[in-house]
């Protein structure tokens, strides 16, 4: 941004981004700071963020300038006539300009800078203003030649194609050693190509009925999406009938891998859980909302999130059937998420599906990640509820520490995991108008005010009533609702 520097100019020349930027002018209290409004923006990351309901932008603005750590302010909710106060200390992580429903947020900056900051972005706004009217220019005309010509269908798809041979030499001929495993979309595989770059390949089902028009749409949105809790999709591979997706590869795993296993568990303390929790909120609030198209994940579970080599987590398996476009409220679809333990009951009975199913299964993960125990398959020597319900009992019977995995030892912030337990059940509500967006959610994992009360989750005690009528809409039309 404006009055903003790579930290090293030689990284970034390189295309090496992630040690970010630093300030031209140092932020200086005494000699008067002001802000800059950025328009159309997805906000920074929240972990290190305030926020108060109650007051109006006026007053935001005011307290931000009072504290020389705050670097930014914006109204928490814009959807609420710009009511509430969000502000934000230290560095300013994750910003993305002209997405999608973006929100207007104010930046610090210094007294020296502020001129001409809002000079340039004047002339930047100008500059892009005219450029879009040249781009629009420049697509009629080459639909139009002649002014009348419909030449639909016939402008090439831009992607980023990988050639068979080179994903061959990379996982040795799809051997059984490079073999990473098998889900529903088909066999997963580890390749190294030439330049030394890890990779992960999913070759598609021979059963999958997506045909070549479907899958090269549908990839070309996808590639599109960016965000450090997603995992990256690198390109496809179309040869023949083969179809090929290659995404970076995750040297850590899945978060399954660790979380139920009693030795494995130890490696995950309080402190890497809450991140991961909160990485995975970022990621679906990406997803919900942020994002080109609104992306509804439809099988999110322990095994579809990927940790780096930091324990970063990363959202995989989000895009073959899951974009949808901003007006679309229905689709068919012969690819249901049946992942038993994750499904919200809307889903389950009667094939209804939104963001707050997600929800729910997000809920479903933070209750796991805090107990370290499988939702499905969850049995107790003292009643058949699920993993849901046993939370729940100990929550009303003030003896939620008693849920905690031991295996944190001493790790634990307990008023932190507390809070992600309450937090957790507001997530698994049995009615999805009870449940909190993600974006209020991401809001209460950086806050330390008091949570609502969760209403009874759902308890799912007889899996295999509920396998039924998972299965049964397997054909069905799935309504997506607007939440």
């Amino acid at each position: 941004m404006k009055g903003f520097r790579p930290m090293f100019q030689s990284n970034w020349d390189m295309a090496y981004w992630s040690d970010g930027c630093v300030r031209s002018t140092p932020l200086d209290c005494q000699k008067g700071d002001g802000f800059v409004k950025y328009s159309g923006m997805k906000l920074p990351d929240t972990r290190s963020s305030w926020f108060n309901e109650s007051m109006n932008l006026k007053e935001c603005a005011s307290l931000c300038l009072s504290n020389c750590s705050c670097t930014a302010y914006a109204n928490s909710d814009i959807r609420g006539g710009g009511s509430g106060c969000l502000l934000w200390f230290g560095d300013l992580i994750d910003i993305r300009d002209f997405t999608q429903n973006g929100q207007e947020f104010y930046v610090r900056m210094a007294a020296a800078d502020l001129g001409i900051v809002l000079l340039s972005l004047v002339l930047t706004l100008y500059v892009l203003k005219k450029r879009k009217k040249q781009l629009k220019r420049k697509a009629y005309m080459e639909h139009n030649p002649k002014g009348g010509e419909n030449n639909e269908g016939q402008e090439h798809l831009k992607l980023p194609l990988f050639d068979l041979d080179t994903l061959l030499n990379a996982t040795n001929n799809f051997s059984n050693d490079n073999k990473l495993g098998e889900g529903g979309f088909g066999p997963v595989y580890k390749g190294i190509l030439q330049e030394g770059q890890e990779i992960t390949v999913k070759m598609m089902s021979k059963t999958s009925r997506q045909g070549l028009k479907e899958f090269k749409n549908e990839v070309e949105s996808i590639a599109k999406l960016q965000h450090r809790n997603l995992v990256k999709l690198l390109g496809c591979c179309i040869h023949g009938r083969e179809r090929l997706l290659i995404y970076e590869h995750m040297p850590n795993k899945s978060l399954d891998f660790f979380i139920f296993d009693q030795m494995r568990s130890k490696v995950l303390d309080w402190p890497k859980r809450f991140l991961i929790i909160n990485g995975i909120a970022q990621g679906l609030l990406y997803l919900h909302r942020d994002s080109r198209l609104r992306i509804i994940h439809r099988d999110l579970k322990a095994e579809n999130i990927l940790l780096d080599n930091e324990m970063i987590p990363k959202i995989s398996d989000f895009g073959i059937t899951g974009s949808f476009g901003g007006n679309e409220i229905e689709t068919n679809t012969t690819r249901v998420a049946r992942t038993l333990g994750y499904m919200s009951p809307e889903y389950a009975r009667e094939g209804l599906y939104s963001t707050k199913s997600d929800v729910f299964s997000f809920g479903v993960l933070v209750l796991e990640i805090v107990s370290g125990k499988r939702n499905k398959g969850f049995n107790h020597p003292y009643h058949d509820l699920s993993l849901l319900g046993h939370a729940w009992t100990f929550f009303m019977e003030d003896r939620s520490s008693e849920f905690i995995d031991a295996s944190m030892g001493n790790t634990c912030n307990l008023s932190e995991v507390l809070r992600s337990i309450n937090l957790g059940l507001l997530c698994v509500q049995r009615f999805p108008e009870d449940r909190p967006s993600m974006h209020s959610v991401v809001l209460m994992l950086g806050s330390e005010g008091a949570l609502p009360q969760p209403k009874e989750p759902y308890f799912f005690t007889d899996m295999n009533m509920m396998e039924g009528n998972s299965s049964s809409g397997t054909q069905s039309t799935i309504r997506l609702l607007e939440a």
